[in-house]
């Protein structure tokens, strides 16, 4: 029987200074001026058309994404922060997350962030490489990224991630290996880091460039975690790692198939409910341009995930957990019983791609590294 899941809320501010090669994320690069008081009024009706979708439950954590959120004054964000608690409220351990960008960072806007109710940064270094900076269209060089974080340390952030992706243009193990250990030495307590894809509809499709090859990528991919692991660093999902138990509560939220609100341009949620034996996945509107139109700013699709989709739906969140996701999950969060995918699941233990376990869905190592084959079982 489907169950409420914890709730999250998901802020997309779609601005940019540039817009990056590799880039697929709705972000358009801003013009002088930002519509910032005129986005902030649509976001605030957009969340008020959403409440229904609450169903009496507090906001579990709040991530702001992009684009890049941190060009939006701290009053905005403390503005979206405050009318979020006032028309909703919070469950007592709130994460906060802003995304910020090393080129745009300033000492006393980070101060201003943390005093503003964020008590979560998410520095997008990429690479602490300028070559490889300068390749991926990064308006921000290493100096910046260190001083950044130096700045989240001063302005009192205790939990900050680092960004980091690999697989770049040129890059060897060696350089990819550097990057990991630099940020390490920052004292991070969290570091995403995932690889480098070509992604339709951007410019790097269009014009790819040089990666490294298969064999490269997987040497990288086995001394990063090597040295993650070395400094006492978790791998708790197949691209986050955490230490001192400062794992992202957004994240985990989603990969367990939590709900989450989306307001924004091009934001995403996904909302259950009960009443109706139905989970439900919405969009908004895409353009800045419609999105602030007051007459088109609510304007949202959204669509029940099919039934014969709901358990490839669960699994391709919860296999991404190292620790695997629990089973009696599937049935509160999908109303699905394990009965229904008993066979397939001893098929898939037998072959070596899960785990045997009473109560937990769990890759093997095998299963973790061939995922998207494991999940095509469930579709």
């Amino acid at each position: 029987m489907l169950e409420l899941p914890p709730l999250s809320l998901y802020v997309h501010i779609p601005w940019c200074v540039r817009k990056c090669p590799y880039c697929d994320f709705n972000s358009h690069e801003s013009a002088a001026t930002i519509p910032e008081n005129d986005y902030l009024q649509a976001l605030f009706r957009d969340l008020t058309n959403d409440l229904p979708w609450v169903q009496n439950r507090k906001i579990h954590s709040i991530f702001f994404g992009g684009g890049t959120p941190s060009l939006f004054s701290a009053n905005a964000i403390e503005k979206i922060i405050q009318r979020t608690e006032t028309l909703i409220g919070f469950e007592d351990d709130i994460e906060i997350t802003l995304e910020a960008n090393p080129g745009t960072a300033e000492q006393q806007k980070f101060a201003d962030f943390n005093a503003a109710g964020v008590n979560r940064l998410s520095i997008g270094v990429q690479s602490f490489n300028n070559d490889h900076l300068s390749a991926l269209g990064r308006i921000h060089d290493s100096d910046n990224a260190l001083k950044a974080i130096e700045m989240a340390h001063i302005c009192g952030f205790e939990r900050f991630n680092i960004d980091l992706m690999h697989g770049l243009p040129n890059q060897t193990r060696a350089q990819a290996v550097s990057d990991l250990e630099t940020a390490i030495n920052t004292g991070a307590t969290h570091i995403s880091w995932y690889q480098l894809t070509i992604e339709p509809n951007t410019a790097f499709y269009s014009k790819p460039p040089i990666l490294p090859i298969e064999d490269q990528l997987a040497d990288i991919q086995d001394l990063g975690q090597q040295t993650l692991a070395k400094a006492d660093f978790e791998q708790y999902e197949i691209s986050a790692f955490a230490r001192n138990n400062q794992q992202c509560k957004h994240n985990i939220n989603y990969w367990q198939f939590g709900d989450y609100l989306g307001i924004g341009a091009g934001a995403h949620g996904k909302i259950t409910l009960p009443d109706q034996n139905s989970i439900i996945r919405s969009a908004k509107t895409r353009l800045p341009k419609h999105y602030l139109n007051q007459d088109t700013s609510q304007l949202t699709s959204d669509k029940p995930i099919a039934q014969d989709q709901l358990v490839l739906e669960f699994m391709m969140n919860g296999l991404r957990l190292t620790a695997g996701v629990k089973k009696d999950l599937l049935n509160s969060r999908t109303g699905l019983s394990t009965d229904q995918i008993e066979d397939k699941i001893e098929q898939l233990n037998q072959e070596g791609f899960l785990k045997h376990h009473p109560s937990y869905f769990c890759t093997t190592e095998l299963g973790a590294r061939f995922l998207d084959t494991l999940l095509q079982r469930f579709s």
